[in-house]
């Protein structure tokens, strides 16, 4: 299980590294292959091979037809990139993804159960006082129907 809120760092040549406490599982799940791509939120979504394989299957299969679904299927798919971990546990982000989440040297990894989410710090910052709000609010728990 992907979990957790780590802050991390990019360096120069567009590479981070998996917080130790996640490699071994990653490693075991599925022999440190990711898939890296965007999110409508406009943060990055770092899939283990296995898991995005079934997210992609899905995507693959709606409909040609349908306007939304060939927009989803453009953005999640046509961004897709598999990397692998290296021996010191690190990924390269493509430029064009860090574009594409506005990626600096600061960032946050999410952990999302079969995923990780990968932020900007100062965007993942601003969405997690939203976030804080909402709650304090009980809006969010009133839309979901559970309580904490």
């Amino acid at each position: 299980m992907l979990r957790g809120l780590s802050a991390l760092a990019l360096d120069g040549k567009g590479r981070v590294a998996i917080p130790a406490r996640h490699r071994e599982y990653l490693r075991e799940v599925c022999g440190g292959r990711l898939v890296v791509t965007v999110d409508l939120d406009r943060c990055l979504l770092i899939y283990p091979r296995p898991e995005w394989l079934d997210v992609e299957q899905r995507l693959v299969s709606l409909s040609s037809t349908n306007r939304d679904a060939r927009r989803l299927k453009r953005l999640l798919v046509g961004y897709a990139e598999e990397c692998d971990m290296d021996g010191q546990g690190r990924i390269l982000v493509s430029q064009p993804l860090r574009a594409f989440a506005g990626l600096d040297k600061r960032l946050v990894l999410v952990g999302q159960g079969n995923k990780f989410e990968l932020w900007d710090e100062e965007r993942w910052n601003a969405l997690s006082e939203e976030l804080l709000a909402d709650v304090g609010d009980g809006g969010l728990a009133v839309d979901l129907d559970i309580s904490f």
